[in-house]
């Protein structure tokens, strides 16, 4: 049995790995709380599709297998395809309870699933040359230095601490996006590309995995655009965007269209490792309707998300 209420249009929702928490008992409080956001928007009328990050869980995965390949000779050191692979069957098995115990609580019935999900990149894009996607948790200065010292990459992440970082090309298609749309086709709902989805490259005719890691907010925002959503909303731990963020006159924005946001990312407004991928991928989206389709996009904290989808809060990008 699946809800059935008057359909108000289909949203992706994209939730923040570190919103998440760092370890599996902070992760399961946290899921438990971005269910009743997510339950919010279906309890209301929306088709949901989720996307969750998973930084600080993938980097935990590769840090296991890498340290107990050390101790065990024939351990083996998991590519980072693999990796996400495991980190989207975990955290899904997390959410997807926890939504369905919220979704029972409220006395509706929507089947909730979790789709391990391929996103395919160019092998040719620049940046398999450039790494810069964070993963895993914050080091102190002194051992960035011994792992860069071993040939790792690692940079300063936003004020933040030091992070290990890897290529993060941009998403070219969604394998199983058929999959995710006959699922809310049927008012089911889906917890798909996870992570930004397991990075693939077609190698004639067949799939193989990439040493990368695809944004989560991009892949959500091409996701969103090939399932015809109509909205996608990128959660994260400000109630608005800002200008001028940390200064005197910085100033909160409640609306924008793609041309302001282009023009605010020129001037250097967002923090590369924070706010300007999901800026990038909320104008990405906005852009990809035919003739500004009215499609929108919003950024707001996870527990505005009902309020913000409503036009109450939140930052709001048009086309």
């Amino acid at each position: 049995m699946t809800v059935q209420k008057e359909n108000k249009g289909r949203v992706v929702v994209a939730l923040g790995g570190n919103a998440l928490g760092d370890n599996l008992d902070e992760q399961m409080v946290a899921a438990k709380k971005a269910a009743v956001a997510i339950v919010d928007l279906v309890e209301s009328g929306y088709e949901v599709a989720l996307i969750h990050g998973n930084g600080p869980q993938v980097g935990m995965i590769e840090t296991a297998f890498e340290t107990a390949s050390k101790a065990e000779e024939d351990f083996p050191i998991l590519p980072m395809s693999v990796c996400v692979a495991l980190s989207q069957g975990y955290i899904g098995y997390d959410l997807q309870n926890v939504l369905r115990y919220e979704l029972d609580r409220r006395g509706l019935k929507a089947p909730v699933a979790t789709i391990v999900t391929q996103v395919e990149v160019d092998p040719k894009d620049a940046a398999f040359t450039h790494p810069t996607k964070p993963i895993g948790g914050f080091m102190s200065e002194e051992a960035a230095e011994k792992l860069r010292g071993a040939g790792v990459p690692v940079v300063e992440d936003s004020g933040r601490g030091y992070r290990r970082v890897v290529a993060s090309p941009m998403p070219i298609g969604i394998i199983e996006k058929d999959v995710i749309t006959a699922l809310l086709e049927a008012g089911q709902i889906p917890i798909a590309a996870g992570g930004g989805g397991i990075p693939v490259a077609n190698d004639g005719g067949q799939y193989k995995g990439m040493g990368a890691v695809v944004d989560k907010d991009r892949a959500a925002a091409k996701l969103a655009e090939l399932i015809g959503a109509d909205t996608l909303i990128i959660l994260t731990a400000v109630e608005k965007v800002m200008i001028n963020f940390g200064k005197p006159d910085e100033k909160a924005i409640d609306r924008m269209t793609s041309a302001e946001a282009e023009a605010y990312i020129e001037e250097g407004h967002f923090g590369k490792g924070s706010m300007l991928p999901k800026v990038e991928a909320a104008v990405s989206f906005v852009k990809s309707g035919a003739g500004g389709s009215g499609k929108t996009a919003l950024i707001t904290m996870l527990d505005k998300a009902k309020d913000g989808i409503e036009g109450r809060t939140g930052t709001i990008i048009t086309c």
